[in-house]
């Protein structure tokens, strides 16, 4: 288990960022679905966000559809120098809040401009292509038919740097015989670590791993040891569940997501939270 510091940048795409970003999900309505109930709350999370450091935003044009763009641009554009926004590709909402595959050319043409349009950019920073092979997560099969289309999207200048999500070690092998891959998102807490010889055969390559869901799936025995640390240390089971994620290899870097400021700052607060040795054998043995 790595024991690096906290606050370290590690390189996306080929910018240097802050290991602990923000996920910009939980700015939609319920369901990622329709617009918050309070923008104004939400607009004032991005911007104290950027204010507090945080220089990497993760977004997509399908959350809402089109809503977190729309409140990321009218709370931070233009755009500070070093913030690196990243968006996901590969899925559209339905009329019913479902979640459904967007996989052919036109479908992934239109949601980069989408991408473009809504969050007044030229070029997009990231776009992580999200496979929907698996409804529950990861599942093989190919990938290369989408990719391709990404990869012809970067070549005309529209999109710098390439990712994945919910994808297998296997996929992300094969997608490096198309572009260069810029990061892996994919869920990973302390309760599901199905991707730990991902994160480090990713770390050999210096390639980014982006877990989400860092609370989800959890029983109630691993929920009560969570916050047993957490109350032993004067800290928020999140901020300790952050703070081991920040641990476990420096080539993960984080998006918790809030619509709260003052829970943004808890999340944020997970840089500085020092995890003694005991407290770490506990997290680890969480299985």
């Amino acid at each position: 288990m790595s024991t690096t510091d906290p606050t370290h940048q590690f390189k996306l795409g080929d910018r240097d960022v802050s290991r602990l970003g923000y996920g910009a999900m939980q700015l939609a309505g319920p369901g990622v679905f329709g617009p918050p109930k309070d923008r104004d709350a939400a607009v004032a999370v991005l911007r104290d966000a950027v204010a507090s450091g945080v220089d990497h935003i993760d977004t997509s044009d399908f959350y809402g559809p089109h809503v977190t763009n729309e409140i990321i641009r009218e709370a931070l554009h233009p755009y500070p120098d070093d913030l690196v926004i990243v968006t996901k590709i590969g899925a559209r909402r339905g009329p019913d809040k479902s979640w459904n595959p967007a996989f052919s050319r036109e479908d992934l043409t239109g949601a980069v401009h989408d991408n473009l349009r809504n969050l007044g950019l030229d070029v997009l920073e990231v776009v992580n292509l999200r496979s929907m092979l698996g409804t529950h997560g990861p599942a093989e099969g190919s990938l290369e038919e989408p990719l391709t289309v990404l990869a012809d999207l970067q070549r005309q200048g529209l999109v710098r740097h390439i990712g994945l999500s919910n994808v297998t070690s296997r996929q992300v092998a094969d997608s490096r015989r198309i572009c260069e891959i810029a990061c892996v998102q994919n869920a990973y807490n302390l309760a599901h670590r199905d991707d730990d010889a991902l994160i480090d055969e990713l770390a050999g390559h210096g390639t980014a791993y982006v877990p989400f869901f860092p609370l989800g799936g959890f029983t109630p025995l691993q929920s009560s040891t969570l916050s047993e640390v957490a109350n032993r240390l004067g800290a928020t089971p999140m901020q300790v569940a952050l703070a081991w994620l920040l641990r476990r290899s420096p080539n993960v870097l984080l998006i918790p997501g809030t619509s709260s400021v003052a829970h943004l700052r808890e999340n944020l607060a997970a840089r500085n939270l020092d995890l003694p040795q005991d407290a770490m054998t506990a997290l680890d043995d969480l299985r």
